[in-house]
């Protein structure tokens, strides 16, 4: 029996569009609710959330019996921390502020088992062979392992073309934040100029034959970055979605019965 397949790896392979979701509350309840509202993938974030392994395999059990699609993002894009999360069954991973080809080939060899790669051997042990279940595991997991970059700094973007060469991996994604940041506009993601960056870094994700994807609620740039060939776009963040309704509600419940 191989690796179960990766729908979403197979659909950004085809150029389908993947409208996705960030999961940033850090409890399986919310993940659970998230996936029962038709995005296409949920994205577990351990970068800027407060997910440790056990939260995000959690959520990783919560959103299997769902449609959505789990894709994890580590802190960082340490071999010994992405063996973890492989192991618990993440398929798709987005790893941040990849700077350099050298740092995605590293990302390449941490996915991949020996000879080709330096994944460590402990599948008994795994989530993800479904407790040694899945008897060809170790000779089909890779096929099935979704591999995305994050380039989000000014380093990273200088660097775009050669990280775009590197064999086996799926996709980039450009992070407008933080590149809004390094390029000096600290909270000014839609500024004029770090739109151009990202739409330029679109053009060239798309041209390498690799998917392009987005973290964006600004509607204008989802729908500019689709035009131009983007696949896999995340148009909301838990965290927000909920703060923002929070604060409405009480404000028109405020204003409903405040003077009574």
């Amino acid at each position: 029996m191989p690796a179960p397949k990766n729908p979403f790896k197979q659909a950004i392979a085809n150029g389908e569009l993947q409208l996705g979701c960030w999961l940033g509350l850090a409890d399986p309840y919310v993940a659970e609710i998230s996936a029962s509202a038709g995005f296409d993938w949920l994205l577990i974030d351990g970068e800027h959330a407060p997910n440790d392994l056990r939260s995000i395999t959690a959520q990783l059990q919560v959103l299997a019996a769902r449609s959505s699609h789990a894709i994890v993002r580590p802190p960082i894009g340490e071999t010994w921390l992405i063996k973890q999360l492989l192991d618990a069954g993440a398929q798709t991973l987005l790893i941040p502020m990849v700077e350099s080809a050298a740092e995605a080939r590293e990302l390449v060899a941490a996915v991949t088992y020996p000879p080709h790669g330096v994944r460590g051997v402990g599948a008994a042990l795994a989530r993800a062979s479904d407790f040694a279940g899945i008897g060809d595991y170790l000779t089909t997991a890779r096929d099935e392992i979704c591999l995305l970059a994050q380039v989000e700094n000014l380093k990273g973007m200088a660097e775009l073309d050669d990280i775009l060469s590197v064999d086996g991996l799926d996709g980039v994604f450009i992070g407008p934040s933080d590149l809004a940041a390094d390029m000096g506009f600290i909270g000014q993601a839609g500024h004029a100029e770090v739109k151009a960056a990202v739409l330029d870094a679109m053009k060239r994700i798309v041209a390498s034959g690799k998917a392009a994807g987005i973290l964006t609620m600004d509607t204008e740039l989802q729908k500019q970055c689709r035009e131009l060939g983007a696949t896999f776009i995340a148009t909301e963040i838990d965290v927000t979605l909920f703060a923002r309704n929070m604060r409405q509600s009480s404000k028109v419940a405020k204003a409903h019965l405040g003077d009574i």
